[in-house]
């Protein structure tokens, strides 16, 4: 807390004396900066100063620089930093029907996704955010989700029995591993190499740039590509800053946001193909298992989630979605 007091203290007084000329929109993420959506930051960058003609800039902080993706979203909610990007899977903590994405095998492939995404279901789950001080502008790919262990190979649910796999701060993600048998832990991506190479946990779940870009590749040599989840990364911005911006300022930034959707979208696609060359490259044994064994595991969570109305409705308007 006295790091996100501090912080706040920081960006409360650069905003006061920031060049009245040109707005600096203060976005914090965790990722690295070759990661695609890093790059797609920095195209919104130049976007938004394109479209505002110089009047409006985003300044990037990666790799943690102003804290995990808690502290982020913590400084968001009191004002002292603007924009951040997080998983869908911690959102589901603000927005209950986020939660939505935890579900297993959704999704058909990318373009039922990216439907529900750029549809009215996602346009609707943007703003579920807000009484929070979170408000979503769109939605960045980040792929599918898959396991890499550390001792063995994964090829049915039955091997993951008694694991303790890295999971996400989410309720859901807590779940799907209780019903494949696995322990899971929480645990923050930033502690996950160390925690992987001592023995903390054995296992973990991310897509392929994730997994490569961490260089968990290096203490698990086992890539199971069964793609239980499709989540994406958020881009949100406080409503203390959004309520502060005129009409056109945010129509600026959300058509800077928008553009830059699109490049990430691509720059995802080629990412994602040689990462998982790479780790194939470095050794990792990459597998391609029957996905029904691992849906039919986790197939409960459906009963489950349909028990609240509303992610029932949302469950049956995703699924119209596939054609």
């Amino acid at each position: 807390m006295k790091k996100l007091y501090l912080l706040g203290l920081i960006f409360l007084f650069n905003s006061c004396t920031s060049d009245s000329k040109t707005r600096i929109i203060r976005l914090g993420h965790g990722l690295d900066v070759t990661h695609s959506v890093h790059q797609a930051m920095l195209k919104a960058d130049q976007y938004l100063s394109e479209i505002s003609n110089g009047k409006m800039k985003i300044q990037i902080y990666p790799n943690q620089q102003l804290g995990s993706e808690r502290e982020c979203l913590e400084l968001l909610q009191i004002g002292s930093l603007d924009m951040t990007k997080v998983s869908g899977a911690v959102m589901e903590n603000f927005a209950p029907n986020m939660r939505i994405f935890g579900l297993p095998f959704l999704f058909e492939n990318k373009e039922h996704l990216f439907r529900v995404l750029d549809g009215s279901i996602g346009k609707s789950l943007l703003k579920e955010g807000e009484d929070y001080w979170l408000k979503g502008l769109g939605y960045y790919d980040s792929g599918s989700r898959s396991f890499y262990t550390r001792e063995r190979p994964i090829s049915n649910p039955k091997d993951l029995e008694g694991l303790k796999i890295r999971v996400q701060e989410s309720a859901s993600a807590f779940e799907m591993v209780k019903q494949l048998g696995g322990s899971p832990t929480p645990i923050s991506w930033g502690e996950l190499y160390t925690s992987i190479q001592q023995g903390v946990v054995d296992a973990a779940e991310n897509n392929p740039p994730s997994f490569y870009l961490s260089r968990h590749y290096e203490v698990c040599k086992y890539y199971i590509i069964d793609e239980h989840t499709m989540i994406p990364d958020i881009l949100l911005v406080s409503t203390h800053l959004w309520n502060r911006l005129s009409q056109q300022e945010q129509d600026w930034l959300q058509q800077a946001i928008d553009k830059s959707i699109l490049d990430q979208r691509k720059l995802w696609t080629i990412s994602e193909n040689e990462s998982l060359q790479a780790v194939i490259d470095a050794g990792v044994e990459v597998t391609y298992p029957d996905k029904g064994p691992f849906k039919e595991a986790t197939k409960k969570m459906y009963h489950d989630f349909k028990k609240d109305p509303s992610i029932a409705l949302l469950i049956n308007q995703i699924q119209n979605e596939k054609n």
